[in-house]
């Protein structure tokens, strides 16, 4: 038995693995055979190695099914005849021998019993076997000569890509090709670019690297790798000095949300608390702000393959020199086991990531090895139990949604955490100006209809009149109905509204009770509307709102616009050259007059009659008229009916007289008065002030001499009368009645 040789199975398979270790590790199955190397290959040694001036020209050979690869024992110094291809592979020696070499040095004792694999005959060379494994090697290389990384979204949160087709055109993949998503993050310095470049692209400089102190990626990047068919996308590293701070660090989490894998890079002897801290912090963000507008993405984009709210799967590759490896000092614990446990020990809970998983390399010489790190990868790109690949328009269509949403600067004054993605970089900057209190909806809400919504309860405050009023009878029937005080009632006309304001105060009004409270209905003993017929509400007011109780005060603004109405057929005293009636030329010291009731011009013997003209706003004091509007026109009855009503129409009657003719004199006496000082006088609250307004807010024409500004009822803004010609009722302001509105307010729906 002793003079038996080796046992030979003859009907194994035998799989070629790299000889070279110079790029992966010697773990990567064989691709090429070098003759001048003297070596079996894969393809990333074969690119590293052959990239070199002194090694272009050698002849490699693409290794094929059934190739038989050169005996590693011969050496061409005699003691076999020449270089000689291998009958057998030693599994135990993990070498490939030929028949002399086997005899020769596994004859003995010690390696008799290798268990010993068998290569089939050797076939004699083709003339095309080079050139085939050298055409497939120039495609290889084609495809990554392609490749070309490009500026996803810059440092401002800003997206470089102008829309689906252009990412998929950059990208350069298929439209319907579903593809996965792999980012990388760490500390600035530590490698990244130079990582995605030697795992994914065989060492090309796809993602930019530089040897300089400044970072040499700002803003994410993307690249798509041709071989594994995934989106590449490298960020900007953490720790940088730079403006923008708050910006850049929401940005890595909109780029690890939509990410399948992410890679954490560190090149530290031993893994810092910031690492555990930036996962935690992410995780945290990330179940809080984004899984919610992950959802809404997918249902107002009406995305086909829906996007996961589980977060990515993390590797964190760990890089040592002078250190061991996580987990080698405690066999019997798992590198993960010990991750999870720092995690605990920091009070960290990084539930939003499907898996965390270590992979480390001790370096003692350079390069680094990136295989363990690619076969990682490959298979958390295997697994679509939690994160299936998609297209890249649902790609870029998550992306896009979140830039949306969170974007915008970031007041780093109300910073009130010292966590990585603290609230303020994804909830809305708004403050209420009456207690300081935030807004604690995510930015960008109001474009979606949604107000704003404060974390604590506010407090009054006089400046801002923040209080609501609701209708205490609505309210105990199960309705809140909010009322607001103004000058007039809805049913009343607008100048006998105005007359009733002026001696029975501002009124409050609700859709379902009608008039509920008149501040000055009695002689003496008026109560608090809020001891008798409302409920009050305190409510936050925020910036650019208008407040709750809107401005009553526009008594003044109504007087201005009222004779202006009243006659607005009445052409200016120097276009009436002779009186309508009688046709007599007016001299320089002639008197003239307007009728109140037509407008035109007359002479004092053609006007000088009086009567009543409520329908122009005068009310049912007598006011001058030409002789044939005295004669043709009557007061209208339901005017009358309204003067006549509950306590009797000569005491109605006599306050009617005594607030027009009040309010009309107090016209007169500012006759003397500049008309800008009585216009600012008389403005509305809510209006913009004149000298503030040097645009129309709708057509933005510049307002001058001949273009007179006017002011919106319902906004408050300046605009030019071609963009105000509609009329509506503006009930939340005061005006009831038709009333000037601008083009953009007009086509709001609903009441304003």
């Amino acid at each position: 038995m002793s003079g038996q040789g080796p046992a030979v199975n003859k009907g194994m398979s035998t799989i070629l693995v790299c000889q070279e270790s110079y790029a992966c590790g010697g773990s990567d199955e064989a691709v090429f055979e070098c003759d001048e190397c003297g070596s079996l290959q894969c393809a990333r040694c074969e690119l590293e190695l052959h990239r070199q001036e002194r090694m272009r020209n050698h002849d490699r050979v693409r290794v094929a099914s059934g190739h038989v690869p050169f005996c590693d024992s011969c050496k061409g110094d005699g003691s076999c005849s020449g270089r000689l291809r291998a009958v057998v592979r030693c599994q135990g020696c993990k070498i490939n021998l030929c028949l002399d070499c086997q005899k020769r040095t596994h004859g003995g004792v010690n390696k008799r019993k290798h268990p010993l694999v068998s290569y089939p005959p050797a076939k004699a060379p083709q003339e095309n076997s080079v050139s085939a494994g050298e055409s497939e090697m120039e495609i290889l290389k084609s495809k990554l000569e392609k490749v070309r990384s490009f500026l996803l979204v810059d440092e401002k949160e800003e997206m470089q890509v102008k829309d689906e087709e252009d990412f998929v055109s950059r990208l350069g993949c298929s439209p319907d090709e579903l593809l996965k998503v792999v980012s990388i993050f760490g500390n600035t310095g530590e490698g990244k670019s130079y990582t995605l470049n030697h795992t994914f692209f065989l060492g090309r400089e796809v993602f930019k690297t530089s040897p300089t102190q400044e970072s040499c990626t700002v803003g994410v990047w993307a690249a798509m790798d041709p071989l594994h068919r995934l989106v590449v996308i490298d960020t900007e590293g953490l720790l940088g000095a730079g403006a923008n701070q708050g910006q850049r660090t929401r940005l890595l989490l909109k780029v690890l949300a939509i990410s399948d894998v992410v890679i954490y890079r560190t090149h530290a002897d031993r893994l810092h608390d910031d690492l555990f801290k930036f996962l935690g912090d992410a995780s945290d963000a990330y179940l809080k702000h984004f899984t919610r507008e992950l959802k809404a993405t997918t249902n107002r984009c009406g995305l086909d393959v829906p996007l996961s709210t589980l977060g990515p799967a993390v590797i964190i590759f760990h890089e040592t020199v002078h250190t061991n490896l996580l987990g080698s000092d405690a066999p019997s614990e798992s590198a993960e086991r010990l991750i999870q446990e720092r995690f605990r020990k920091l009070g960290l809970f990084p539930e939003a990531f499907s898996s965390i998983q270590y992979r480390g390399t001790r370096t003692y010489n350079p390069p680094t090895d990136f295989s363990g790190l690619l076969r990682s990868l490959e298979q958390q790109l295997d697994n679509n139990t939690t994160r299936s690949p998609r297209s890249a328009s649902v790609i870029f269509k998550a992306l896009q949604a979140l830039s949306e949403r969170f974007s915008g600067e970031i007041p780093d004054e109300h910073m009130t955490s010292n966590s990585f993605f603290p609230d303020e970089y994804f909830t809305c900057s708004s403050i209420c100006l009456s207690c300081g209190s935030g807004c604690k909806r995510s930015m960008n809400h109001l474009k979606e209809g949604l107000d704003h919504e404060a974390k604590h309860r506010c407090r009054y405050s006089a400046q801002y009149d923040n209080r609501i009023y609701t209708c205490k009878a609505c309210y105990e029937r199960g309705k809140e109905v909010i009322v607001v005080p103004k000058t007039t009632a809805s049913s009343d006309s607008p100048w006998f509204g105005l007359a009733i304001y002026a001696w029975s105060g501002y009124v409050i009004e609700c859709p379902n009770c009608s008039v509920i409270y008149r501040s000055r209905q009695y002689w003496y003993g008026n109560q608090d509307p809020v001891e008798t017929v409302v409920r009050t509400e305190i409510q936050h007011i925020w910036p650019g709102s208008d407040g709750f109780l809107k401005d009553n005060n526009n008594a003044a603004q109504r007087l201005l616009d009222g004779p202006a109405k009243a006659v607005t057929s009445c052409p200016c005293s120097c276009y009436v050259p002779k009186c309508h009636k009688c046709g007599e030329e007016f001299q320089p010291n002639d008197t003239k007059h307007h009728c109140r009731a037509c407008g035109e011009g007359f002479c004092d013997a053609c006007s000088s009659k009086t009567r009543p003209v409520p329908e122009r706003g005068w009310g049912l004091a007598p006011v001058r008229v030409c002789d044939a509007c005295f004669h043709n026109r009557g007061i209208p009855t339901e005017l009358l009916d309204a003067a006549l009503e509950e306590e009797g129409g000569t005491l109605i009657a006599r306050k009617v007289g005594e607030a027009v003719q009040n309010t009309l004199g107090a016209v007169v006496g500012a006759i003397d008065i500049p008309l800008g000082l009585v216009k600012d006088a008389a403005r509305p609250a809510y209006w913009v002030p004149d000298q503030d307004i040097h645009s129309c807010c709708e057509c933005q024409r510049e307002f001058s001499p001949r273009l007179s500004i006017h002011h919106c009822r319902a906004c408050g803004q300046g605009v030019c009368d071609d963009c105000s010609q509609e009329r509506r009722p503006v009930p939340s302001r005061g005006w009831d009645h038709p009333v000037r509105v601008c083009n953009g307010c007009n086509q709001k729906t609903g009441e304003l």
